[in-house]
């Protein structure tokens, strides 16, 4: 059994000058910015070299796959490895295949299978750094301070939503290896930052759960400061199963895998409808890449305010609440013209969405053990993961079978459904309080 020895008066610091927890921000911010821009560089670089349609497809579908399937795995490996290590081995692999990739450009040695291996390769390491990543974040910054780091933490996806596919286009037309180029350095620079992290002591209590025996805080045995856990006797299968077992067996968590897979569902179904619904009504390319911003300005805003919400009302209001507006909002966009006006709500829709998600995420960190947390943001991640392989062909579909203002009623009807399930739910209606929350 294993308790984190936080560094002596760091509940005492802001979190701006938490070093660990800047450099963990930071280097997640990269590795995000990466990967927005591989989904755009990408492409580009495909069908500038063959024109190939089908090869883009393969080579998305070739990152989400390897992404989903290692992201369970990953979460395993970051509740038994050293985490610092991992992800510094992480982004120097991602940096090499990187660096690869530029050379064959430079040489003109362009490989579609080469280009197919780099993104295999960056979805593979993407899912390991992520939930490491996460699983690290509760051992440096102190529990009074981590509702407002995980709040924070949301506005990230949206910042590296707002620049990456902005900066791949604009890099590409310098020239096809600059956006790899670029990739690459930012990799290398968080490699960097990560040089310098520092983890706290983790401590192994005597007794625990496989002696029964109760531990005693006073005898704490500690470990090496980068180590989990003293050595393994059992493998990483029965790990995994040991996590998705905890997982399924806890009421509240099960519940909020569940909301996060549906609510992520629907959202990137919305997308999908927002962006071929405007180009069937022939709204400018520009007033559709403002929508898009919207999204983006709407994230980064809840975000900003998110900590503040969820201190200010109770857990319950903020994950039912959200439902419910965000499915008023949708059946909004029914009756609105394309353009900024649907941007406007779309943005509001992004604005509910970090709060609701700071709650959720706050308490699976606080009610995970330590050793656990890395297999539940595997198994949170592949909850995500699905939701994001599936939404879009829903998305599709939902257009392809309807027209004018039933093609939102029926992405507000997908909502209407999360809102019903989140109401019938006892763990979600009756969310804890983050204040009675421990893990265990």
């Amino acid at each position: 059994m294993t308790a984190v020895l936080p560094n002596e008066d760091e509940g005492n610091k802001p979190l701006s000058r938490n070093r660990n927890y800047s450099i963990l921000w930071t280097s997640q911010l990269l590795s995000e910015l990466t990967i927005e821009i591989v989904a755009v560089a990408v492409p580009l670089l495909i069908m500038a070299r063959s024109g190939s349609a089908l090869e883009v497809g393969l080579a998305a579908s070739v990152m989400a796959a390897v992404h989903m399937i290692s992201v369970v795995p990953a979460g395993v490996l970051a509740d038994r490895g050293d985490r610092r290590k991992i992800m510094l081995v992480c982004q120097a692999a991602r940096v090499a295949g990187l660096a690869s990739l530029v050379a064959a450009l430079v040489m003109d040695a362009y490989f579609f299978p080469h280009v197919l291996l780099v993104v295999a390769l960056e979805g593979f390491l993407g899912s390991v750094f992520d939930p490491v990543e996460h699983a690290t974040l509760p051992t440096v910054v102190p529990e009074s301070q981590l509702m407002t780091a995980v709040a924070r933490n949301t506005a990230r996806p949206y910042v590296a939503a707002m620049l990456g596919p902005f900066s791949a286009g604009l890099l590409f037309t310098l020239h096809p290896a600059a956006p790899f180029v670029t990739q690459a350095v930012m990799l290398a620079l968080s490699f960097g930052a990560l040089v310098f992290l520092r983890l706290p002591r983790l401590a192994v209590l005597p007794g625990g759960p496989d002696s029964g025996e109760p531990g005693e805080p006073e005898a704490l045995e500690t470990s090496e400061p980068e180590g989990l856990e003293g050595p393994r006797t059992r493998g990483a299968r029965a790990d995994t199963v040991e996590g998705v077992r905890w997982v399924m067996g806890h009421g509240v968590i099960r519940m909020t895998l569940v909301w996060i897979m549906l609510t992520n569902l629907v959202f990137s179904a919305l997308v999908i409808v927002v962006l071929v619904r405007s180009g069937e009504e022939n709204v400018p390319s520009h007033e559709i890449g403002l929508m898009m911003t919207c999204f983006g300005i709407g994230g980064l805003l809840g975000a900003a305010v998110a900590a503040r919400l969820t201190g200010a009302l109770r857990p319950s209001v903020l994950v039912v609440g959200f439902s419910l507006v965000v499915t008023a909002v949708t059946g909004g966009m029914a009756y609105v013209p394309g353009g900024l006006p649907l941007g406007l709500l779309f943005g509001l829709a992004a604005f509910l969405a970090p709060a609701a998600n700071t709650t959720v995420l706050t308490y699976q960190m606080l009610a995970a053990p330590e050793g656990m947390r890395g297999r539940l943001s595997g198994i949170s991640g592949l909850s995500s993961g699905i939701a994001g392989v599936v939404g879009p062909a829903l998305g599709s579909v939902v257009v392809a079978l309807t027209e004018g203002p039933l093609t939102f009623l029926v992405c507000a009807g997908g909502f209407a459904l999360v809102a019903l399930i989140t109401v019938l739910s006892p763990s979600l209606r009756r969310f804890p309080s983050l204040d009675t929350v421990h893990s265990s």
